[in-house]
């Protein structure tokens, strides 16, 4: 019988690039942990935790590009779709608008950014042909460990 591989010699093993891509996590655990952050970006936003809400807008993009070096273009019977393309134009348009109410900490744009980001995602699900895929303003967290209110001021 033949000894164990010494860990060095597992860890500089010669991978072919499909054993690689076998391992790498699908792309819908990115985009459940993009989910996760964007649903939390929400109650931080409404609640007005400017910092919070930063926070998770950051998180959120971190996770689409994520999502995105997974799997850049979507293959689809009427076509591909590039992903890269469509998540630049996520963060350099509808993103963009929830930072910068972030930034000037203006609820009622933080709103409207928001809800005009589900309507982005929800169209590229559907060009995607994920359409069954819909998002909405969520209505309760799923986690209640966050607390989302602001700090108060120091000292109080």
């Amino acid at each position: 019988e033949m000894p164990a591989p010494k860990p060095s010699e597992v860890a500089t093993a010669p991978m072919d690039v499909q054993t690689l891509n076998d391992r790498l996590p699908d792309q819908s655990h990115a985009m459940q942990d993009a989910g996760y952050h964007f649903e939390n970006l929400w109650f931080a936003g409404d609640k007005q935790n400017w910092p919070l809400a930063s926070y998770y807008l950051r998180k959120t993009q971190s996770y689409l590009e994520l999502a995105v070096r997974i799997k850049p273009v979507r293959k689809t019977p009427a076509g591909d779709v590039n992903l890269k393309g469509i998540l630049d134009a996520v963060n350099n348009g509808l993103l963009a608008q929830v930072d910068q109410a972030i930034t000037n900490k203006d609820v009622a744009h933080f709103r409207t950014a928001y809800r005009q980001t589900i309507e982005g995602c929800n169209a590229c699900h559907t060009a995607c042909e994920r359409s069954y895929i819909r998002l909405q303003v969520p209505n309760a967290p799923s986690t209640t460990i966050i607390y989302f209110e602001p700090p108060l001021p120091s000292g109080k």
